[in-house]
C-alpha cells in the first residue's frame, strides 16, 4: 500500500512504498540522497550501500534526474538529531531505500517548479501550466481554494439552502458586458450564449418555490481582462425567497466570518462589518470600492495594474457593506441612462414613483461587499412586479416588442405567483487572490487566461476546421 511523504513521521521503523517525483537530488558518492514529492509535501529518500541487495542503487539512484517519476520501498528512520531539517514537516525522518524503479522519465524542465514562479515570464509559465501547478505555492492555492469552497457548501446546505445546477447554454440577453456566443448546428442562423451570470435562472427557480437557491457557478463575459478580472470566473450564487437585504447580509458575513476563524485563524478582521452608505463612500473615499485597512491604501483597485495594494501587514482584512446605491446613472461617455447594478433590482421603498419624474434619484436595494479595495460582491432585492419591470425597460431605452423578445420568459413567469427574493454573488477567484496574498486572481485559478484573453497551452482561441464551419452556415470576415 502506498505511503504519502506527510506519513512518514508515524512510520519510524516501518518499511513503506512510495510514489512521486523527483524534487531534487544530492550525490555523495556512496550516497545518493533524493526528496521525492507528492500530493502531500516531500520527504527524503537516501540510497546507500548498505542496504541487502541494494548495492546497486547509489548507482541507479544516480541516473535519476528531476521530475522523474519513481516507485521505491525502503525503511522509515530518524535522522541524526543534527541532520533535522526543520525547514520541512517531514524533517526529522528520512526513507532508507531498498529498491527503487522509475515510472516515467522526464525530458529537461522548460520552467523550473521548485520556487515561487514569480520571476518567470507569465505566459510561458501558462503555456506549462500543468508543471506550473507543481509548485508547492499553486498547489497549496487550489487546496487552500478548495477548503474554502467546500466550507461555503457546507455552510448552506446546513441552512436550507438547495445546490442547482443551471444552464450553460443560454439566451443572449442585454445584462451589460458582452455574451459569448455559441452558433446552433440544428438551426442555422440561431446562437446560444454563455451566462454572464445565472442571474435569470436563479430568480426562476424562486418563482418554481426552491425559496433558498444556491450554486458554485461559472460565469463567462466576454470583457477586457484585468488583474481582477478573467473571461470566466467563480462566483458563489445565491439567491432567497421571502428575504430582506439585512438577511442576506446576514448570511453572507457569518458564513465568511465562521469560515475565516476556522481557516484563516492568522488575519485580523474586524466584526461586525461596517455598513457605508454609497454617496458616504464616494464623499469620503472617492470610489464605491474602498480599502478600509489601516495600513492599507484607501482608494479602489480598478485599474489594468495586478495585485492589491501592499499593506504593511498582509494579513489584514477589510470587509465593508456598501449600501444605498442609486438605482441608475448616466453613462459617462454616451449620457445615456443605465442601471449602476443590473435593470433588475428593485428600488427602496419611497423611490419607485420617481421612475417618472427623476429616476436618477432613485435609491436601489443594492449592496454590495467589498474588501481590501476590491468589489467582492452585489446583490439586491429583485424586481418582481412586471409593470415595474416593463417601465425599466423602457426607461433604458427597450421598447415593449424587444423587451418581451428578450425577457418575455421572465415577464411571464412573475404573473403566476413570485414571492419576493433577492440575492447576492461572491466573487471567489477574488476573494482567494485576497485571502491567499497574490498578486492576481491568474494565481489562484488552476488554468487562467492570459491579460488578452488566450489560452497559450491550449493555443485557444484557435481557427476550426471549415468543415465545421460549413455544418454551422458560417463563413468567417477577416479584416
Amino acid at each position: 500500500m502506498r505511503t504519502l511523504s506527510a506519513e512518514i513521521n508515524k512510520k519510524e521503523g516501518e518499511e513503506v512504498e512510495m510514489l512521486g517525483w523527483v524534487q531534487a537530488r544530492r550525490d555523495h558518492g556512496k550516497l545518493v540522497f533524493i526528496d521525492i514529492r507528492d500530493r502531500s509535501g516531500i520527504a527524503q529518500v537516501v540510497f546507500g550501500p548498505d542496504v541487502k541487495n541494494g548495492a546497486g542503487l547509489p548507482a541507479q539512484a544516480g541516473d535519476l534526474r528531476l521530475e522523474y517519476l519513481i516507485k521505491m520501498n525502503g525503511l522509515v528512520k530518524k535522522r541524526p538529531a543534527k541532520m533535522f531539517n526543520d525547514k520541512i514537516p517531514t524533517g526529522a525522518y528520512e526513507v532508507q531505500a531498498k529498491t527503487l524503479e522509475i515510472l516515467s522519465r522526464a525530458e529537461a524542465m522548460p520552467i523550473s517548479v521548485d520556487g515561487d514562479g514569480y520571476d518567470i515570464n507569465e505566459e510561458v509559465r501558462m503555456k506549462y501550466r500543468y508543471l506550473d501547478l507543481r509548485r508547492e505555492r499553486m498547489r497549496n492555492n487550489l487546496v487552500v481554494r478548495h477548503r474554502v469552497v467546500k466550507y461555503f457548501r457546507d455552510f448552506l446546505s446546513n441552512r436550507g439552502f438547495l445546490e442547482v445546477e443551471t444552464p450553460l447554454l443560454t439566451k443572449s440577453t442585454p445584462e451589460g458586458a458582452r455574451d459569448y456566443i455559441v452558433p446552433s448546428r440544428m438551426e442555422k442562423g440561431k446562437f446560444y450564449a454563455l451566462p454572464q451570470s445565472p442571474q435569470q435562472y436563479k430568480q426562476l427557480l424562486m418563482v418554481a418555490g426552491i425559496e433558498k437557491y444556491f450554486q458554485v457557478a461559472r460565469a463567462v463575459r466576454d470583457e477586457d481582462t484585468r488583474g481582477d478580472r478573467q473571461p470566466e470566473h467563480t462566483q458563489l450564487d445565491i439567491e432567497m425567497s421571502f428575504t430582506t437585504p439585512d438577511e442576506v447580509m446576514s448570511v453572507v458575513e457569518e458564513m465568511t466570518v465562521t469560515m475565516m476563524k476556522e481557516l484563516f485563524p492568522q488575519k485580523k478582521m474586524k466584526t461586525p462589518w461596517p455598513r457605508v452608505p454609497y454617496n458616504e463612500a464616494m464623499e469620503k473615499y472617492g470610489t464605491d470600492k474602498p480599502d478600509l485597512r489601516k495600513d492599507g491604501s484607501t482608494h479602489s483597485i480598478d485599474s489594468g495594474q495586478a495585485g492589491s495594494p501592499q499593506a504593511k501587514d498582509p494579513d489584514e482584512i477589510a470587509f465593508a457593506w456598501i449600501v444605498d446605491f442609486p438605482n441608475f446613472e448616466l453613462d459617462k461617455q454616451t449620457k445615456e441612462i443605465q442601471p449602476v447594478h443590473h435593470m433588475f433590482v428593485q428600488p427602496k421603498e419611497g423611490s419607485v414613483e420617481l421612475i417618472d419624474t427623476e429616476p436618477l434619484k432613485m435609491v436601489s436595494t443594492q449592496y454590495d461587499l467589498v474588501c481590501n479595495g476590491y468589489e467582492l460582491a452585489s446583490g439586491s432585492i429583485r424586481i418582481t412586479d412586471p409593470k415595474l419591470q416593463m417601465k425599466i425597460f423602457k426607461l433604458l431605452g427597450m421598447n415593449e416588442e424587444k423587451a418581451k423578445k428578450d425577457f418575455g420568459h421572465l415577464l411571464e413567469a412573475f404573473s403566476y405567483g413570485v414571492p419576493p427574493h433577492g440575492g447576492i454573488a461572491p466573487g471567489i477567484d477574488r476573494l482567494m487572490m485576497i485571502l491567499q496574498n497574490e498578486p492576481n486572481i491568474r494565481e489562484v485559478i488552476a488554468f487562467p487566461k492570459t491579460g488578452d484573453g488566450r489560452d497559450p497551452m491550449m493555443d485557444a482561441p484557435s481557427e476550426v476546421d471549415e468543415k465545421q464551419l460549413k455544418e454551422l452556415g458560417i463563413k468567417v470576415v477577416k479584416d
